[in-house]
């Protein structure tokens, strides 16, 4: 789908049920961190009431994450409550932030056994698996309609501007429809560099939706600022965060819409 977008040439969005990520105002993204399906359902029912745009299923929280069959199971569950938002499904690795580590092969299974249920609209995958694997879940995601984040964490630090720019466009020109980094400021330079990285590769070099984000407190500006900057998607916290630096999505939509309103102007 193409559209136009003042400022850069033609440029896709990716549309996920009836939420389009790339146009207007960045859409706000709520983690699920239950880690039985008790939790995962009162979660749900929780968020239902919450004005968000996309939920995102940390599904490395989940204490049957190891179990395809039970993952779909409460996957089948949240799908029952949630029977309209879009749903991310993200099983985050240890090394970059998550809550376990699984082998590769599992990994890839497990991605492409809940892509297949067609219960969920978006799968994220690591940039730095092996690219192999990397292009055989993307195919497997997109065979069943389902989109694809390729994302890029670090917690230690912020790289330099060129290589975040390296990476985003690296996962664009893998196949991946929303190419997505996270990264850790140690001072407010940092920050600067994650929001210019940003605005250089979507003027510059991909042609689709984004997600940056700068971490913790220090980086929360850019979790508001993404219209501005390039970024398509923020993450706000419900009760509990799955990354430092959210904040709660009532707060987020507030500021999210004052500043589109007097972008406007």
């Amino acid at each position: 789908m193409l559209r136009f977008r003042k400022g850069i040439e033609m440029t896709k969005v990716v549309k996920i049920r009836d939420v389009v990520i790339g146009e207007g105002m960045p859409k706000i993204c709520v983690p699920m961190v239950g880690e039985t399906i008790s939790q995962l359902i009162e979660e749900a029912n929780y968020l239902k009431g919450l004005d968000l745009d996309v939920v995102e299923w940390r599904v490395d929280f989940y204490e049957n994450v190891t179990d395809i069959d039970k993952v779909k199971e409460a996957l089948q569950e949240i799908r029952k409550v949630l029977t309209t938002q879009p749903i991310i499904f993200t099983f985050r690795s240890a090394k970059e932030g998550g809550q376990k580590e699984v082998s590769t092969s599992y990994y890839v299974e497990l991605n492409k056994a809940i892509a297949a249920t067609k219960l969920i609209d978006v799968i994220d995958v690591e940039l730095f698996n092996d690219e192999k694997d990397v292009k055989e879940l993307i195919e497997a995601a997109h065979a069943n309609g389902v989109a694809v984040i390729i994302s890029n964490h670090d917690f230690h630090k912020t790289p330099a501007k060129e290589e975040i720019i390296s990476r985003l466009r690296r996962a664009a020109e893998l196949g991946g429809d929303i190419p997505k980094i996270a990264v850790m400021p140690t001072c407010t330079a940092d920050v600067i560099t994650l929001l210019d990285a940003t605005r250089i590769t979507r003027e510059q070099y991909v042609d689709g939706p984004i997600i940056t984000m700068s971490m913790a407190g220090k980086g929360v500006i850019s979790r508001l600022s993404g219209e501005l900057f390039g970024s398509a998607l923020t993450f706000g916290a419900a009760k509990k965060v799955s990354a430092p630096g959210q904040i709660p999505v009532v707060d987020l939509r507030k500021i999210i819409e004052l500043l589109h309103n007097n972008l406007k102007k």
